[in-house]
């Protein structure tokens, strides 16, 4: 039940106080209020932390933050405004709401939206933090399952983003292993709504993903600065021949790289030594393991079957990763206690053992990537 005292001056005016204090030290206190506990208080600003960098809307007066574990679930503003950018329609729900991120976005391009979540406390937090923010919903606390048996409605989209634990606590990903699992209500999530959109794992293997969901016509890899944060399946009744594909690096300034699933069975790159420029595609398109698809598509050259990095003597502007003007250097050139950031790809040694055996320190504007080319062993310092 929500404990609003939480919300008087006194105790705001405490976690505002004790925002950057040890946390562990402050749960050994006695809390100073007789109607919050000290975990109460902890709660509060472990939510306030985490809202600061993952969802800073939420940062206003009146805001009520869940445990931590239902914080860690939830999308990032950043991902959750780039998804709510891909649809809109009357009505849509979500069926797996959570602390509401997803949704709060989702809804800005819907005139209704629902909210399922079997989590009673949680659903109420939700529900009071979107009548500070002004936001209307259908509230529902209740079983998915329970919910899909009963509803009789139909919505322009269903979304949900399946819990990752097993009852133990540990991470799963195959969509069988999912709560609730994805194959045995696929078929009642398309019978609701023309289009289904299902948020997963960024370590789901993407063919996987294919082989079991025969309505999907469309997938996003997103990354937020160049870390993977979410897969993202969009399914349809409507058989489709091709699926489209798109690796996304919000927060850089990168354009999105579509391409048609499949495309790297066919797709065969070149190879050559480096030349001018050296290319370090983003993480949403290594995910994608597209690898002859990128070369391709920018007219690249690979260093090597296994080596993951490309080239070419003049500069791809459109390149979504980094691209640096590099030259190969001999290890004798490297001078000891020099800054570099260094990048080991396909090479016998990681960046810790580059660093002791070269006595050389990270960070930096400089690069030195030690890699392979068809040739043998290189390394590339940046220009």
């Amino acid at each position: 039940m929500l404990n609003t005292n939480i919300l008087t001056q006194t105790v705001q005016d405490y976690i505002n106080a004790n925002l950057n204090t040890d946390l562990h030290r402050l749960l050994l206190k006695k809390s100073p209020f007789s109607g919050v506990s000290m975990q109460e208080i902890v709660q509060q600003i472990k939510g306030r932390q985490v809202a600061q960098k993952k969802f800073p809307f939420l940062l206003k007066e009146g805001i009520i933050f869940p445990p931590q574990l239902n914080l860690e679930q939830s999308s990032s503003e950043k991902t959750a405004a780039y998804k709510s950018g891909l649809i809109k329609g009357k009505k849509i729900i979500d069926l797996t709401s959570g602390f509401g991120i997803d949704a709060y976005y989702l809804s800005q391009n819907f005139e209704q939206i629902t909210l399922i979540e079997q989590n009673s406390d949680l659903l109420e937090i939700v529900e009071h933090n979107w009548n500070i923010l002004g936001k209307k919903a259908t509230f529902i606390s209740q079983k998915l399952e329970e919910f899909l048996d009963q509803n009789q409605e139909f919505f322009d989209v269903v979304y949900l983003d399946p819990a990752r634990r097993d009852d133990q606590k540990n991470k799963v990903f195959l969509l069988e292993d999912l709560s609730p699992n994805i194959l045995e209500i696929q078929e009642k999530l398309l019978s609701m709504s023309e289009q289904v959109i299902i948020k997963l794992s960024p370590l789901i293997d993407l063919k996987y993903l294919v082989s079991v969901l025969p309505g999907i016509f469309r997938i996003d890899i997103i990354a937020l600065k160049n870390d993977v944060k979410e897969i993202v399946a969009f399914l349809s009744k409507e058989k489709t021949l091709a699926i489209t594909c798109n690796c996304v690096n919000l927060e850089n300034d990168e354009n999105t790289f579509t391409f048609p699933f499949g495309a790297e069975e066919d797709a065969l790159a070149e190879y050559s030594e480096p030349e001018k420029y050296i290319y370090i595609p983003n993480n949403s398109i290594l995910k994608a393991g597209i690898f002859n698809v990128i070369a391709k598509s920018f007219n690249l050259k690979k260093l090597h079957p296994n080596t993951h990095l490309y080239t070419s003597q003049e500069k791809k502007i459109d390149f979504p990763g980094r691209i640096i003007e590099m030259e190969i250097v001999d290890n004798k050139q490297i001078k000891k206690k020099s800054q570099f950031n260094i990048i080991s790809k396909n090479y016998p040694l990681k960046p810790e053992e580059i660093k002791k055996k070269y006595h050389l320190k990270d960070g930096g504007n400089s690069y030195l990537i030690f890699t392979q080319s068809k040739k043998g062993k290189i390394i590339l310092k940046s220009i």
